[in-house]
């Protein structure tokens, strides 16, 4: 009797071992919803407080010189160009060379092949001009200016953090984290050589986690979602960078902590990536060269450590650490094995 009954309560067993993974696993689901949607809307708000900007500005006038001048650059002369290509310069093109050919010649002209390509090639090759030789090189050249001028926006608007100690409690703890982090760094040209390595390092780890993200985007389904996520995630990663650089914070530090409390950076970068999805490339592209340095001055004067630390009694747990750059540092380590000196450096 007892050897009949064991193998009906081993499968018993294994029946609700069954059952209870799936409970499991929805529960600890369940209990990392509240944290993560609580740093969310902090990281969101924290964003959101665009008034920094204009504290920042009036407290420095090369800031507000660099700031008038991506208005400028991005705003009026890029998007400015774009708006008018497409609300005057096309029209007036369509007018002049409509899509009927008879329209504009006689019948028995647009009857032969070779005037009807040449209609065809006028009528689209003049759009495609603007584009190849305007557009574009205009692209190239506001990105370069944008990325130069960026650095300046997050040195001045740092300077203005430390030098007028906005908040105190917030400048001492961020000069104690300053410390912290640096105690493990040596000096002289020992140190510099550390975080040269550390930059390559980051910049080409960042490049393989775009890449990873463009193709995420293409998953049927879900992959707007985790595009979405994954951008705002980078996003925010690059305005907050700026102040880990100035305050000489370690990149396994910055790594750990971002990936610690990745709810509360996707919220951040939430507003930052919103013009991708709503508007075409070229014009997302002008809108977000005008409001990314906006969220970098923000991000300066976050003090991101104390505001996770304030909310922890709040949403009632823990967030789990994501290992978000995982594929990126496999893949990073692999690609700096082919340059020996700069794996023995880093």
């Amino acid at each position: 009797m007892k050897e009949t009954s064991s193998p009906t309560l081993q499968a018993q067993k294994g029946k609700r071992s069954k059952e209870s993974l799936p409970r499991s696993l929805m529960e600890s689901l369940a209990s990392q919803a509240k944290p993560a949607a609580v740093l969310w809307l902090a990281g969101f708000l924290q964003a959101a407080r665009l008034h920094r900007v204009i504290s920042f500005c009036a407290s420095s006038r090369p800031l507000s010189v660099r700031i008038a001048q991506c208005f400028l650059l991005n705003g009026f002369i890029f998007l400015g160009s774009l708006l008018t290509l497409k609300s005057v310069v096309i029209p007036i093109i369509l007018w002049i060379l409509p899509e009927q050919c008879d329209r504009l010649w006689r019948q028995n002209l647009c009857d032969h092949t070779a005037a009807l390509a040449i209609y065809s090639f006028l009528r689209s090759g003049l759009v495609q001009i603007f584009y190849v030789f305007w557009f574009y090189p205009l692209y190239i050249f506001s990105f370069i200016i944008s990325t130069l001028w960026y650095g300046d926006i997050a040195k001045h608007s740092l300077a203005v953090v430390k030098s007028k100690k906005l908040d105190a409690s917030q400048a001492l703890d961020s000069e104690t984290h300053k410390t912290s982090v640096s105690e493990d760094r040596p000096e002289g040209f020992d140190g510099v050589a550390i975080g040269v390595g550390e930059q390559v390092y980051s910049i080409l780890l960042l490049t393989i986690f775009f890449a990873e993200v463009t193709m995420i985007g293409y998953i049927p389904y879900l992959g707007k979602v985790m595009n979405f996520l994954l951008l705002s995630l980078m996003y925010a990663y690059y305005c907050f960078e700026y102040k880990w650089n100035f305050f000489a914070v370690s990149l396994n530090h910055r790594l750990d902590f971002f990936e610690s409390n990745w709810a509360f950076f996707a919220g951040f970068g939430s507003p930052c990536v919103l013009p991708i999805f709503f508007f075409s490339p070229l014009t997302s592209y002008g809108v977000m060269a005008i409001l990314y340095p906006l969220f970098v001055m923000t991000a300066a004067g976050t003090e991101e450590e104390q505001a996770i630390d304030e909310l922890e009694p709040t949403h009632g747990g823990k967030l789990k650490r994501i290992p978000l750059f995982f594929v990126a540092k496999r893949l990073t380590t692999q690609v700096l094995q082919l340059f020996p000196e700069a794996q023995k450096e880093q």
